[in-house]
């Protein structure tokens, strides 16, 4: 069978990664994408001289970035900078305290023996069992998608479970190996990467702290949208059709497959694959299957505050956190169970992103720019006064961990909350990663990237199978290219 027509509904990182990896296959692939540029929630924001990452703020798992490239003919380090961050990250705790979570094993071993010198050997065990969780998922989750046919070697991949915390509660393993609060805080800051509670998610959840342990965490000179400005050349290379401002109101069927798309100006594109990169609780609407989004237990959105601020922060690092005062009364009041419902909590534990402390193009000279998140529930009813109230606390925070006072020396501001990531992105609440990771089902039985009944239609992204995580959605688009590759016949 010849080539199909692919149709891709919107160009988010796995979108774009799908599309570029048919194209390459000898597809004819038109790139859909509702706003007015490709990305997704990779994306960026300028003003005033100050250029902000909107989305995603690291990589890690280089090598799957390096692999896209090459099956494209490239090589991703001829095409983009690439740097190594270290340290990682400083975490500053409720009491004062903080650790510097760097790259270089002796100086992470020193660390260690200076905040935490009763837990070394249970900090390295953790990672160890996270390397296990890492390995089998690699095998199998990582491999195909639920409900095919398996390779014959994953059986032997299931040697690297362990039995005794896979599939455990996050924090109950953690407290396990490790007994100091702060460095549980530590690693129940991991589950938050996916849009979870500690206190909710399983064990396996682990295998993201060894990824950020073992494989490093990286950046794109430049911001990490450089890597999106270099698969589009990519794209536009393959005769990739991008049409911007392109928004899919329905996917047609015929005799149980889909046939087209029609867009919300009318307009009908015929395809025999359609590929569909969004939120999935949104896809049985576009197959007029329901009048509103699919009911599932939503992750964590974010409140985010793009600061431009005048004048320099030298000792503030590429990234940090601060935690709060009470961690889980943080996620208690996150869930609702303090607070008669889900809520953005009195203390925040704030994530604050400073890339121009690496990278000096992002900011006017002698200047900084900021992004700056705090978790919130998934909400898309936010009005003024919730954002003014975020914005206080977020600040009141970083001003009681000893952050600097930039009240004053705030030149360019931009505000998002969960409804304004619902609006910009077609995500219901704001959910950045779809549904939750809270239980082994909705972690490991994510939707499917093939449609169970619709033939010719697959999901690809952070809402479906494998997961949320730039690495991750990358492997979510290999999963489909080697899917429609099996049952499209090209």
């Amino acid at each position: 069978m010849a080539p199909g027509r692919v149709l891709v509904v919107g160009a988010g990182l796995g979108g774009i990664a799908t599309a570029l990896r048919l194209a390459v296959r000898g597809h004819s692939v038109t790139l859909l994408e509702r706003g007015e540029r490709i990305g997704g929630k990779m994306n960026r924001w300028q003003r005033d001289g100050y250029t902000f990452d909107t989305g995603p703020s690291l990589i890690t798992m280089p090598e799957v970035f390096a692999e896209l490239f090459s099956l494209a003919g490239a090589d991703i380090h001829r095409q983009l900078q690439l740097r190594r961050l270290d340290p990682v990250a400083s975490y500053r705790f409720a009491d004062g305290s903080s650790f510097r979570y760097g790259q270089s094993l002796p100086l992470l071993q020193a660390e260690l023996q200076r905040e935490f010198p009763y837990d070394i050997e249970g900090f390295h065990r953790l990672m160890a069992l996270g390397g296990r969780l890492f390995e089998l998922s690699r095998r199998t989750f990582f491999a195909d998608t639920p409900g095919e046919p398996p390779d014959p070697s994953m059986a032997g991949a299931l040697k690297y479970m362990p039995l005794r915390h896979g599939w455990g509660n996050y924090d109950a393993t953690v407290r396990s190996f490790v007994r100091d609060e702060r460095l549980i805080s530590f690693f129940g800051r991991y589950a938050t990467y996916v849009g979870s509670s500690p206190y909710q998610a399983p064990a396996t959840l682990l295998a993201i702290p060894y990824l950020e342990y073992a494989h490093g965490a990286w950046y794109f000179q430049g911001g990490l949208y450089s890597l999106v400005e270099a698969l589009h050349a990519l794209l536009l290379q393959y005769g990739v059709e991008i049409r911007c401002g392109a928004s899919v109101s329905r996917i047609i069927q015929r005799n149980g497959g889909v046939a087209a798309v029609s867009l919300e100006d009318g307009m009908e594109l015929d395809g025999d694959i359609v590929i569909f990169n969004g939120d999935s609780a949104r896809l049985p609407m576009l197959l007029g299957e329901s009048e509103s989004p699919a009911e599932d237990r939503r992750s964590m959105s974010g409140f985010v505050m793009l600061l431009g601020i005048d004048g320099k922060l030298p000792t503030q690092p590429h990234h940090s956190v601060y935690f709060s005062d009470n961690y889980s009364l943080e996620f208690d009041q996150l869930n609702g169970i303090t607070n008669g419902g889900p809520g953005f909590p009195e203390d925040p534990t704030v994530y604050v992103n400073m890339p121009s402390a690496s990278d000096n193009t992002l900011a006017p000279p002698d200047c900084e720019s900021l992004f700056i998140m705090a978790n919130c529930p998934a909400d898309d009813d936010w009005n003024e006064e919730k954002t003014q109230r975020a914005r206080r606390l977020v600040l009141q925070r970083l001003q009681r961990s000893g952050f600097p006072d930039i009240t004053d020396r705030i030149r360019v501001e931009q505000l998002w909350t969960p409804a304004c990531i619902s609006s910009a992105y077609d995500m219901p609440g704001g959910a950045i990663y779809g549904q939750d990771s809270h239980g082994w089902r909705n972690t490991f039985l994510r939707p499917a990237n093939r449609h169970r009944r619709v033939r010719g239609l697959y999901r690809v992204g952070g809402s479906s199978h494998p997961g949320g995580g730039t690495p991750t959605v990358l492997l979510s688009a290999a999963i489909v290219d080697r899917l429609v590759e099996r049952y499209e016949g090209a």
